[in-house]
C-alpha cells in the first residue's frame, strides 16, 4: 500500500503519530534539542482526552526553547497548525503536510538532492512503516514501534550530518 493510501486509511491516533514522528524525525536536521516532541507522544497515547493538553503543552515548550534555533521554524510552524481536535479529516490534512515537509528536507540533505536518494526513500519507506506499525500493532505497542522507528530515523539524520560535516571540513 502506498503511503498516500495509508494516510488517507488511518484512524485519528494513527495520524497523530505519523505527523509526530515525522517531525521528530526532522528535529535532528533543525535543532541540537531533540526531545521535545516527547511528552506529545503520551498524548498520542491517551487519545482524544491527552491530544489538545499535550499539544498546548508542546508548542509552549517550543516558544520557549532556546536551544531550536530559527532552522526550526518548519516544525514549529507545523506544531502551531495541529489540529487541537481529534478529527480524522483534520489530523489528515496535518499529517500530510508534515509527511511531505519531512521527506523534502530529507531530500535536501540527500546527496542526490532527489526523491530517489537513500535518505529519502529511507525518510519514505519508515513512514509507511510506521503507518503500517500503527494499524497492526493495537495499542500502546504500536506507538512504541512507531516512535522505535522514528528514533532509528534520528540515528540516521544525526549520522549523514555529521558524514557531511566531516566531508566539509576536509
Amino acid at each position: 500500500m502506498s503511503l498516500v493510501e495509508l494516510i488517507a486509511g488511518a484512524d485519528e491516533r494513527s495520524l497523530a503519530a505519523s505527523g509526530v514522528a515525522c517531525l521528530d524525525r526532522c528535529l535532528p536536521l533543525l535543532a541540537e534539542e531533540t526531545d521535545v516532541l516527547r511528552p506529545l507522544w503520551a498524548g498520542i497515547a491517551d487519545g482524544e482526552d491527552g491530544w489538545a493538553g499535550r499539544l498546548q503543552d508542546t508548542r509552549a515548550v517550543l516558544d520557549d526553547t532556546s536551544a531550536l534555533g530559527e532552522a526550526a521554524a518548519p516544525v514549529r510552524r507545523m506544531i502551531r497548525e495541529a489540529p487541537s481536535e481529534w478529527s480524522t479529516a483534520r489530523l489528515c490534512e496535518w499529517a500530510t503536510a508534515c509527511s511531505a515537509l519531512a521527506l523534502e528536507l530529507h531530500q535536501e540533505l540527500d546527496p542526490s538532492r532527489g526523491a530517489e536518494g537513500p535518505l529519502a526513500t529511507g525518510e519514505q519507506r519508515r513512514q509507511v512503516q510506521i503507518l503500517e506499525a500503527l494499524s497492526a500493532i493495537p495499542g500502546g505497542a504500536g506507538l512504541r514501534r512507531a516512535l522505535d522507528l522514528s528514533v532509528e530515523g534520528q540515528r540516521v539524520l544525526r549520522a549523514a550530518l555529521s558524514r557531511r560535516a566531516r566531508a566539509a571540513q576536509a
